[in-house]
C-alpha cells in the first residue's frame, strides 16, 4: 500500500494521459466518418499519430537534458492539448494529420518522462510491484478509454473539449509532487540496422505486432461501423481485444519461459489467423459472437511483442538491453506508421474483410520466416525472463532493464 502512495502521482497522471490518447483514436475515426472523410484519410489519421509518437519518443529525452522534466512534461501536454481542442476548428483531415501528429507527441512525450520518473524511485524491494501496477494502471486506463467514445458524441467540440481537460489534468499530479525531479537518464542510442541484422525474428515480429494493434486499433472503428455495430457496440469491440491482450500476459509469459519462444510465437500467430479467420466469418453472428472473437484476436496477437522482445534479449547482452529496446521500438513505430494507412486503402478497395485478411497474410509470413530462422540458428540455453513489454517511449529499456536480468545475463 504504501508503494501505491508513493507513485500515487505518476499512475494518475499515467491513467489521465492513457485515458486522454486512446480516448481519440475511435473518435477520430468515428467523427471522419460522420463528417465524410474517406477511409484513407481516417487511416492517414491513425498513422500521423504514430509519426508523433516516433518524434515524442526521439526528442524527449533529449528535451529533458535541456530544460528538465517538468518543463518537459508541460510542454509535450500543451502540445497534446492543443491538438485534441483543433479538431473543431478546423475540419480538415489533413490538418487533423497535424494534430494527431501533436497528441501522438504528446503521450511520447509524457511517458517518457513518467517512465524516467518511476526507474529512478523504484527500488529492488518494489520494483516487481511498481511495474506490475503501472502495467495494470496503463491497460487498465487503455480499456476504460476505448468504452468513452460510447458517450462521447462524434465531431463534437464538446467531446474533443473533455479529451483535452483530462490531458491537461495529467499536468497536475506530476507536476505538484513535492518529490524532486530525478536525475535525467541519457538518451538511449537506436540502432535499426545492427538490430535487423543481429536479430531478423525479432524484427520482423514486432514489426507484424505493429501491423495487428495499429491497425485493429486505428481503423477498428470503420469494420464495425462497415459490418453494422452501433457506436456503444464498436466501444465494446474495441475494449474486448484490450481485454484479451491482458488476459494473456501471464499464460503466454509462462509458455515463454518454459519452451522455445519461437514455437510460442509460432503457436500464437497461427491462433491469429484462426481469429482472423472468425472475425470475417462471425461478422453476421450478432454482437455477442464479434465480441468474442474480439477477445480472442486480442488473447493471440497482443502479447507478439513481448515475446519477439524477451526472444530478442536472450541473443543480448545486459550493456546492449536499453539501446536494443529503443531498436525493436523503432520498428514497431515504423509498422505503425504504415499499418492504418494500408488497411484503410484495403477496406476501401475490397470492403471491411480486407483488415483480417492483411493481419492473417502479415502472421502467415511471420510464420514462414520463424521456421526459416529456427533451421538457422538454435535457440539460447540461458534465458532472460519474460515480461510484459508496454509500447510507451524509447527510455522504457531503463525501467525493465534490472527486471530482465537472470542467471546473471
Amino acid at each position: 500500500m504504501r508503494m501505491i502512495v508513493s507513485f500515487s502521482a505518476l499512475f494518475l497522471s499515467v491513467a489521465l494521459l492513457q485515458f486522454s490518447s486512446g480516448g481519440v483514436g475511435p473518435l477520430d475515426a468515428l467523427s471522419g466518418l460522420a463528417l465524410d472523410f474517406s477511409t484513407e484519410q481516417i487511416g492517414l489519421l491513425g498513422s500521423a499519430h504514430f509519426v508523433g509518437f516516433f518524434i515524442g519518443c526521439w526528442w524527449a529525452p533529449r528535451l529533458m537534458g535541456t530544460v528538465g522534466q517538468s518543463r518537459t512534461f508541460a510542454a509535450f501536454t500543451a502540445a497534446g492539448a492543443i491538438g485534441l481542442i483543433a479538431h473543431m476548428i478546423i475540419i480538415d483531415p489533413y490538418a487533423w494529420a497535424l494534430m494527431r501528429i501533436a497528441t501522438g507527441m504528446c503521450i511520447a512525450g509524457c511517458y517518457t518522462v513518467i517512465e524516467s520518473w518511476i526507474q529512478a524511485k523504484a527500488t529492488n524491494e518494489n520494483r516487481g510491484r511498481t511495474l506490475g501496477a503501472y502495467r495494470f494502471i496503463d491497460m487498465g486506463a487503455s480499456f476504460l478509454a476505448q468504452m468513452a467514445i460510447s458517450v462521447l458524441e462524434p465531431a463534437s467540440y464538446i467531446s474533443y473539449n473533455i479529451l483535452a481537460i483530462i490531458c491537461c489534468l495529467a499536468l497536475l499530479p506530476l507536476t505538484l509532487t513535492r518529490t524532486p525531479p530525478p536525475e535525467t537518464p541519457n538518451a538511449p542510442r537506436i540502432h535499426p540496422l545492427r538490430t535487423i541484422r543481429r536479430l531478423p525474428l525479432s524484427t520482423a515480429a514486432v514489426i507484424v505486432a505493429a501491423l495487428s494493434g495499429a491497425s485493429f486499433r486505428m481503423v477498428g472503428p470503420i469494420y464495425g461501423i462497415e459490418v453494422g455495430l452501433s457506436v456503444d457496440q464498436i466501444a465494446w469491440f474495441l475494449a474486448a481485444f484490450v481485454l484479451g491482450g491482458a488476459i494473456a500476459q501471464y499464460p503466454v509469459g509462462w509458455l515463454a519461459d518454459k519452451f522455445d519462444r519461437r514455437w510460442v510465437m509460432i503457436g500464437l500467430s497461427i491462433a491469429t489467423v484462426i481469429s482472423c479467420g472468425a472475425m470475417v466469418a462471425t461478422h453476421n453472428l450478432g454482437t455477442i459472437g464479434v465480441l468474442l472473437t474480439a477477445v480472442f484476436f486480442g488473447l493471440t496477437s497482443f502479447p507478439i511483442y513481448s515475446v519477439a522482445a524477451a526472444h530478442a534479449h536472450d541473443f543480448t547482452e545486459s550493456q546492449e538491453r536499453i539501446e536494443l529496446s529503443a531498436s525493436l521500438m523503432f520498428w514497431f513505430a515504423a509498422g505503425a506508421i504504415a499499418a492504418p494507412l494500408l488497411a484503410s486503402a484495403l477496406i476501401s478497395s475490397f470492403g471491411p474483410a480486407a483488415l483480417f485478411i492483411m493481419i492473417a497474410i502479415g502472421h502467415l509470413i511471420l510464420i514462414i520466416f520463424a521456421v526459416i530462422r529456427m533451421r538457422a540458428r538454435p535457440t539460447q540455453s540461458l534465458r532472460t525472463r519474460f515480461i510484459y513489454v508496454p509500447r510507451t517511449s524509447f527510455i522504457i529499456g531503463h525501467l525493465l532493464k534490472r527486471d530482465r536480468l537472470k542467471n546473471g545475463r
